[in-house]
């Protein structure tokens, strides 16, 4: 069994949650990433494997309450207890408002806000028993400024940041802190496939004039999964190239 630090990071299987993943096990974490399907757990373990042997993959859907709540008691008895968490995955449905449909609805408010407390449910009780614990949801721009069509994932997002500063008051005691990172509009495969026209709208609302890089939201991840950030706790931190300050 190793003797590293274990990092959860949820929805590694490209993206954000990929770059967070590398970027823990490169910091000397023992990572284990989740997808919702073999396939993609088998490519997230050959990526963290070849950083190191020890890191892995398991399959999680945090948007099924059962099979969270089995293959989280089987990490908890295959791993251990994580130091900490990375609440990454995620899914969108965009529609207009008067066009969404309540499954659109449903779907990402199950996902994006419920199943983060799904996985915190399980994991949070092993932490106060480890006394130290850090977790770290990634939530949105959109949770703050909102965006037409998106009406589900904003209000998931900000109720994730809600629920994040009202977990960290309620654990702050007990040595584990709970923080967000939302991220602005960042370079993944997603924004790679927008028309030109589009990229050119948004990158005329960014101060900075460019999209992110996953690196760069992996990068704060990590600052709050290090000792550096043990005084910041309910926080939502904002990488988003100063498209939203404040």
């Amino acid at each position: 069994m190793s003797d590293k630090a274990i990092a959860l990071v949820t929805g590694a299987s490209r993206g954000i949650g990929r770059a967070v993943a590398e970027r823990l096990a490169n910091d000397g974490f023992r990572v284990i990433g989740t997808a919702t399907s073999e396939n993609g757990a088998a490519s997230i373990r050959e990526a963290l494997q070849a950083i190191d042997a020890d890191n892995d993959a398991v399959v999680l859907n945090i948007a099924d309450a059962e099979q969270t709540n089995e293959a989280l008691k089987s990490f908890l008895t295959d791993f251990g207890t994580p130091a900490v968490i990375v609440n990454n995955a995620g899914i969108t449905r965009d529609n207009l408002f008067l066009r969404m449909s309540d499954d659109e609805w449903g779907d990402v408010i199950n996902t994006n806000l419920s199943g983060v407390f799904r996985v915190c449910k399980i994991m949070v009780k092993p932490m106060i028993k480890q006394k130290a614990g850090t977790i770290i949801n990634i939530s949105s721009i959109i949770g703050t400024t909102g965006n037409a069509g998106q009406t589900n994932y904003g209000a998931a997002k900000a109720g994730l940041e809600g629920f994040t500063r009202s977990l960290a008051q309620e654990i702050a005691s007990r040595n584990i802190t709970v923080n967000c990172v939302a991220p602005g509009f960042i370079q993944t495969d997603m924004t790679d496939i927008l028309p030109e026209a589009q990229k050119e709208a948004i990158l005329a609302t960014i101060p900075v004039k460019r999209l992110g890089q996953v690196e760069e939201i992996a990068g704060t991840v990590a600052f709050l999964a290090s000792s550096d950030a043990k005084y910041i706790t309910g926080q939502t931190i904002h990488v988003n190239g100063g498209m939203n300050m404040g």
